[in-house]
């Protein structure tokens, strides 16, 4: 009977859990997943899972690829986990994205165009189309309305806990609040030359209370990825972006109590959360200067607030229940995400700096984590 290949995936957050989900699906694979955290405890518990792919202006190359990729696997992953008794809360009813300015027009009008070539409809509304089936938006102020029946909102934290939960019960072990103290490091034993190349492995992953052999390591931990990465010497520049954004209640749905989909105006998101409650998120806050401490601004939170308001009056009446905020990693000086082999590695994979878009890449980047652990 042959060795099964040791894979130690460092990080929990919802791209951690999609990746160790992916990897429990395969038999020749014995999987550890690992996060000095309880799981979705950063960037993934401050989202609001919004998959916006089909309505955004990613068209080509290696972005939009794994955007389609990551929609097409969401179409067929939530059935699947369902299947194993794991029901997570998604709206499928579509993103509508507001248009406040004819100008722009011409440019939806060709994104249009593109996804039908590519098989993903897109519809363009009239003012009295957006009116009719959205009347909480302030009619007013819209030129038109953009909408994509495929794209869809998931609950970034339920979708973390149904993939753990998946992925323990297809026997990965789960070690959390463990959190990474150092590598064992030697050279690849099947690459000869590897020692005139300077190229070295991972032979275990070490924590306070136990060491960790590994054939293969995914270092899918965010922000902490650049902490990971500097005990390697290789360090990743990952910068913190915050997030802040509010969970309010009307007393009754806005809208159409039968059509709630994400609306998106002014870079402004209106998610439907069930009950009368709403998400609206997100600002995108950088640092002062590179090092300094990061805090939310309330005053950019109030910003984000008055321009919700200002295409949805009717929140005007909403009682605001909490706030939130939320560190993003944002790649230094290259394009989110990063998934590539580490440098000077031969069984290091970094899988980390998505960004905003974390919970929406994850069955992409999973897919791609599991292909490179098989050798394909």
């Amino acid at each position: 009977m042959s060795q099964r290949t040791r894979i130690i995936v460092v990080g929990c957050g919802v791209v951690g859990a999609m990746v160790a989900y992916e990897l429990s699906r395969c038999p020749d694979l014995t999987v550890t997943l690992m996060d000095g955290q309880l799981p979705g405890h950063g960037a993934t518990g401050a989202a609001l899972g919004i998959l916006m792919g089909v309505c955004s202006q990613k068209v080509k190359g290696r972005n939009w690829r794994l955007r389609e990729a990551s929609l097409r696997r969401y179409h067929t992953l939530l059935p699947e986990l369902a299947a194993l008794g794991f029901s997570v809360p998604y709206n499928a009813q579509g993103i509508l994205s507001v248009c406040f300015d004819r100008a722009v027009l011409p440019r939806w009008e060709s994104l249009q165009a593109i996804r039908e070539l590519q098989g993903w409809p897109l519809e363009i509304w009239k003012p009295e189309q957006v009116a009719a089936a959205c009347p909480h938006l302030a009619p007013d102020q819209i030129a038109a309305g953009i909408y994509s029946p495929c794209d869809r909102q998931i609950a970034p934290k339920a979708l973390t806990q149904a993939l753990v939960q998946a992925a323990a019960g297809n026997g990965v072990t789960c070690r959390f609040q463990e959190a990474v103290t150092g590598f064992e490091l030697g050279w690849d034993q099947n690459c000869d030359d590897q020692r005139s190349l300077g190229e070295r492995c991972v032979q275990a992953v070490t924590t306070l209370r136990e060491t960790y052999a590994a054939d293969r390591v995914v270092l899918t931990a965010g922000l902490g990825t650049g902490a990971l990465t500097a005990m390697l010497a290789q360090p990743l520049p990952l910068g913190p972006v915050l997030g802040q954004g509010m969970r309010v209640r009307v007393t009754s749905p806005l809208g159409d109590p039968q059509f709630q989909p994400v609306i998106n105006g002014d870079d402004v998101h209106l998610v439907p959360l069930g009950g009368g409650e709403y998400g609206v998120a997100a600002t995108v806050e950088f640092p002062p200067e590179e090092g300094m401490a990061l805090e939310p601004d309330s005053d950019l939170l109030q910003a984000l607030w008055q321009r919700a308001i200002a295409y949805c009056p009717a929140l005007a009446q909403a009682e605001i229940l909490e706030t939130w905020h939320g560190l993003r990693p944002r790649p230094q000086g290259r394009a989110a995400p990063v998934i590539e082999p580490l440098a000077g590695f031969t069984n290091v994979l970094l899988a980390t700096g998505h960004y905003r878009n974390g919970v929406f890449l994850a069955p992409a980047t999973a897919a791609i984590v599991r292909d490179w652990v098989r050798g394909q």
